[in-house]
C-alpha cells in the first residue's frame, strides 16, 4: 500500500518490486491522474488516518511526505492505521520531513504541519506497534545548501521584510542532474545500511509487531 500516493509517482514504481500495490489518497484530483497510469482497480479514496481496508490486508505500507501535512490531524492515528492495515512482521517505509527549526516559506506551500526529529519518529512508531528496524537521516547531501538558504531567508525577511518569491521551482536540467546524483550516492549507502550522520529528511524501516 502507497499511503498518501498522490498521483502515484512512486505507486508506479513500486510496481517494479513485484506484487500487487494499492494507492490511497484524499484528493480526487490526484487519484483521477493516477488512474491515468494504469492503476485503475488498484485506487481508492481516503485519508491515513482512516484506511479504507481491512486489517491485517497488506505486507508492506510505504508513506513518503505525508503524515507531516496539515491534512493530518494526528500522526499517532495514521502510524496506528499503517499498523492495522499490515500484516504481523509486515514492513513499512516511512518518509518525513526534518528539524522544525528549518521551517520557511516552503512549509506554507506544501502545508506542512510539523517537521520531526529522529528521536520523535522512533518513539512514535514504537508507541504504534513497531519495531525499528532502520532509522537514519536522508537527504544528506542536500542539507547544507538547504539549511543556509532557509537562514538566509530568516535573515532578509528580518532586516527587509521581503516576502520574497516562492521556492516551487523547476531546476534546469543540469541542476537537477547534480541532484538526482545526491540522491544517487545516499542510495548507495543505503543498500549497505550505512546511516548518514544529518538530513533534511526522516527516513525509517519498521517492522509491525
Amino acid at each position: 500500500l502507497d499511503a498518501g500516493c498522490g498521483t502515484a509517482g512512486t505507486t508506479v514504481r513500486l510496481r517494479n518490486f513485484g506484487g500487487r500495490v494499492f494507492g490511497v489518497d484524499l484528493a480526487p484530483e490526484a487519484l483521477e491522474l493516477a488512474a491515468s497510469r494504469g492503476l485503475q482497480g488498484c485506487l481508492a479514496r481516503g485519508s491515513v488516518e482512516h484506511l479504507p481496508f481491512r486489517e491485517g490486508s497488506f505486507d508492506v505500507v510505504t508513506s513518503f511526505e505525508v503524515v507531516y501535512h496539515s491534512g493530518v490531524e494526528n500522526d499517532r492515528r495514521a502510524l496506528r492505521e499503517f499498523r492495522r492495515v499490515l500484516r504481523r512482521g509486515g514492513l513499512l517505509l516511512l518518509r518525513l520531513p526534518a528539524h522544525d527549526w528549518l521551517r520557511g516559506r516552503h512549509e506554507g506551500l506544501v502545508h506542512t504541519r510539523h517537521r520531526y526529529s529522529r528521536r520523535e519518529v522512533g518513539r512514535k512508531l514504537r508507541e504504534s506497534g513497531f519495531r525499528i528496524d532502520w532509522l537514519t537521516w536522508a537527504n544528506c547531501l542536500l542539507f547544507p545548501p538547504a539549511a543556509a538558504k532557509r537562514l538566509f531567508e530568516r535573515i532578509v525577511g528580518e532586516t527587509s521584510g521581503a516576502a520574497g518569491e516562492p521556492d516551487l521551482w523547476q531546476p534546469p536540467r543540469l541542476l537537477n542532474w547534480i541532484l538526482e546524483q545526491c540522491v544517487a550516492v545516499e542510495a548507495l549507502a543505503f543498500k549497505r545500511a550505512i546511516p548518514l550522520p544529518l538530513g533534511l529528511s526522516v527516513l525509517a524501516l519498521a517492522r509491525a509487531v
